[in-house]
């Protein structure tokens, strides 16, 4: 197994895709020996999925506590003191820590946990999205006295993944980052020619201000996991630079989901010594895109929950049907094929549908990777509960998913009656053109990929509504985690907003474990030698 050290963790997505790969033989071909994650709460998510794997990654039986816990009839701590040597291995892995933070987690005390967990292993693989943002400032001298380069920290902790690459030199690093990177300049330089010569050069580039004392020798050549055109894609100058090969488009790889991701594979050069044509494999381009509705449409439906009424079935279903007996709708200009979907849908609401909880009875079979979603011992879903909605939304919603219904896209505000209009000051004239925010409200459609779920699905539900107008709400935190398809086993500790939170920043694992076949087929090519000790 080749060790993996995955930092900025978050939940645990991308390292989730590597852990799960298996080679030829059905073997486990990577292993997680240190994740870092510094969110209490996102590190709970990440321990817990780490306890799990210490029995589905030796091939032991996950314990049926593991699943009661996520039926909620036992808790965490009763879990976890049930299965100490367990607990403590889990513990071991996922480190509650932050990058570059000298005073309580000093370089000291981070090397000595990375080099617990490699135990002398040589060539490994370093994973995860440090905070990119302010590579612009990051390493430049000249810049120094910028009074934004002194307050972000954001460029400690860019500094602080730079400095471990520089330090502990893994044989591969797989960095994923937002796209925006690839447009971004200050002062006229391009922000992504800087990154790529910090990465290339790792130990100059970390020793500036960071401490690194790794050989100066260290290089990195990067390389990119698309061919989405016949660019070489290989970077070594910024002339040479094809940004396209570098975004991954996740939905060009079967991921129900539109979700675009800078990602970077870096190679240690001295690898590449006795084969200087190595390239290495591509991710796999699928024909047909997957439909966002294939990955939810078996979760058991719900009803959203009212906020600012009584909160019952009957006064749901109420809310939602009085839209099309609205006398301002009969008016609006609407066109008739989606006010006539209004009006039938209002007559289907059912005012028996449940508002959901946190784990629910099911046992229908996703109809999108059943083999890897489902899980028969779970014997239901959970994170799955719906979010509550005032009236005024609670009919943008309906009309949106009835609007979707017919035109197969979502609507944006110039489509919706004046009286749908939110009271922002953003909306005026209701001209698509003047508007800000003109998909303010934005619907899923059953027939494509689904947006970026991003982490902004914590804060509302307006661009993540249900494209089911029965339902009538935002997705549920399971529905967001199947698009970024997780496992239905894999829970998700905190509040509610938390959740959505972490499922929205994190990498979807599916992605990352095609991925995790790219680096694994390089290391075979290579003749790596990146087993433990």
């Amino acid at each position: 197994m080749i060790p993996i050290v995955d930092l900025f963790a978050g939940p645990g997505g991308l390292g989730e895709g590597f852990s799960s790969l298996r080679d030829d033989e059905g073997n486990q071909a990577f292993k997680i020996v240190l994740s870092i994650e510094k969110d209490p709460i996102a590190h709970k998510t990440l321990k817990l999925r780490s306890f799990f794997r210490q029995f589905s990654n030796s091939k032991r039986r996950v314990p049926d506590d593991y699943y009661n816990c996520l039926r909620g009839d036992l808790s965490l701590d009763e879990l976890y003191s049930r299965h100490p040597e367990d607990c403590a291995k889990a513990e071991l892995e996922a480190w509650n820590a932050e990058l570059g933070s000298d005073r309580r987690f000093p370089t000291a005390k981070i090397d000595e946990r990375i080099r617990q967990g490699l135990n002398g292993v040589k060539d490994w693989v370093l994973i995860g999205g440090p905070p990119c943002q302010a590579y612009s400032l990051a390493g430049r001298s000249r810049m120094k006295g910028m009074k934004k380069y002194r307050k972000d920290k954001r460029h400690f902790l860019y500094k602080a993944y730079l400095r471990i690459l520089a330090e502990h030199r893994p044989a591969v690093f797989v960095l994923e980052n937002v796209k925006g990177l690839l447009s971004s300049r200050v002062r006229g330089e391009s922000i992504i020619d800087l990154i790529f010569s910090d990465l290339s050069h790792p130990v100059p580039a970390a020793a500036e201000d960071a401490g690194a004392s790794g050989s100066a020798s260290l290089e990195y050549k990067i390389f990119p996991l698309a061919d989405y055109d016949e660019s070489p894609g290989l970077f070594n100058s910024s002339s040479e630079l094809d940004s396209t090969n570098f975004i991954i488009r996740a939905e060009r790889h079967r991921i129900p989901q539109a979700r675009h991701r800078l990602i970077l594979v870096g190679v240690r050069t001295d690898l590449l010594t006795d084969d200087i044509g190595f390239q290495p494999m591509k991710l796999r381009k699928y024909r047909e895109e997957a439909k966002m509705w294939n990955a939810i449409k078996d979760l058991p439906k719900l009803r959203s929950r009212l906020s600012k009424a009584e909160d019952s079935g009957q006064n749901w279903a109420s809310t939602v049907r009085s839209l099309a007996e609205n006398d301002a709708l009969k008016n609006s200009g609407v066109e008739a094929a989606v006010l006539s979907a209004i009006r039938s849908n209002a007559q289907r609401v059912k005012e028996s549908l449940p508002s959901g909880n946190d784990f629910m009875r099911s046992n229908k079979l996703p109809q999108f990777q059943a083999e890897w979603y489902f899980d028969a011992r779970l014997k239901g879903i959970c994170n799955h509960s719906s979010r509550s909605h005032m009236e005024s939304d609670l009919w943008r919603y309906f009309f949106s998913a009835c609007y979707a219904a017919v035109k197969k896209k979502s609507p944006k505000l110039a489509n919706f009656p004046s009286f749908l209009l939110p009271n922002h000051k953003n909306v005026i004239g209701v001209d698509e053109d003047k508007v800000i925010f003109s998909d303010r409200f934005r619907v899923q459609v059953r027939s494509k990929p689904a947006t970026t779920i991003t982490s902004h699905i914590g804060k509302d539900g307006h661009y993540f509504i249900h494209p089911d107008p029965l339902q009538c709400r935002s997705l549920t935190v399971r529905e967001a985690a199947r698009l970024q398809t997780f496992p239905d086993n894999y829970y998700f500790v905190g509040p509610v907003t938390a959740k959505y939170q972490q499922v929205g920043n994190a990498v979807p694992p599916l992605l990352a474990r095609q991925i995790a076949k790219v680096i694994w087929e390089a290391f075979c090519s290579l003749r790596i030698n990146g087993g433990e000790n």
